[in-house]
């Protein structure tokens, strides 16, 4: 599998600033404020690995953070810095599992949804961390336990998974590849429940403040279960 050229080719054929709507922007507004939750208040050095549509520059910039947005592709780099102008924010184009940074350059990076599409996962991490500083942090999301469905390619006639999602994720895969990767400590959160984003309860869930939104989720995962995202701090 050539990742590189097909993630390149993937932002050119599909927009990732398009807008979101219905179930899908509230997951998302939800996972992102949780991603928040975790990155300290003052000012700080900030990498967003796998950018995407720079959603973290978005929110981070005017926090009054330093943020340098990378992606593989060339396209979404540059929409970002163009959409996100200021002398705070930084685009380059890199691959994370070969990023360009020296050791322990941010007090944060962020690779939020990334993981599970790469080739390489545990080396991912191992890549990440290493440009952390030191008492800095690794914020890592990905679907939880994710059963990865399969369609049979048209082109190439081969089983191909959907989303381009390679690989499956629980909190013991995830913190062994943070022990393996030298982190000091590991924590993980797992929320977002199934049952409430397919009852189409963000209608009026979206409402709720992030804390409350929080408690309500926890309560529905005990009960019911069905966690969909896991969030992984590794502390330098």
């Amino acid at each position: 599998m050539n990742y590189v050229d097909h993630y390149k080719k993937d932002a050119e054929e599909f927009d990732y600033f398009e807008p979101r709507s219905g179930a899908t922007l509230a997951d998302e507004k939800r996972l992102r404020e949780y991603i928040l939750s975790k990155i300290p208040s003052s000012p700080s050095f900030i990498l967003d690995s796998g950018c995407g549509s720079a959603w973290g520059a978005s929110e981070l910039l005017p926090k009054g953070h330093t943020v340098v947005s990378t992606d593989i592709s060339f396209v979404n780099v540059s929409k970002a810095v163009e959409k996100y102008q200021s002398g705070r924010h930084f685009g380059v184009v890199c691959d994370s599992l070969r990023l360009p940074f020296k050791d322990n350059a941010f007090e944060t990076v962020i690779a939020s949804e990334i993981i599970e599409h790469t080739t390489d996962p545990e080396n991912f991490v191992h890549s990440l961390l290493r440009t952390a500083k030191q008492n800095g942090k690794l914020i890592v999301t990905t679907p939880y336990k994710e059963k990865i469905q399969y369609t049979l390619c048209v082109h190439c006639n081969q089983k191909t998974p959907l989303h381009a999602h390679l690989h499956s994720f629980d909190e013991n895969i995830l913190t062994g590849f943070g022990k393996k990767a030298g982190a000091e400590k590991i924590e993980f959160s797992i929320f977002g429940n199934k049952h409430l984003i397919f009852l189409r309860t963000y209608v009026i869930l979206k409402y709720l403040p992030f804390a409350l939104w929080k408690i309500t989720d926890k309560l529905f995962t005990k009960l019911l279960g069905k966690p969909v995202h896991i969030l992984l701090e590794y502390y330098k």
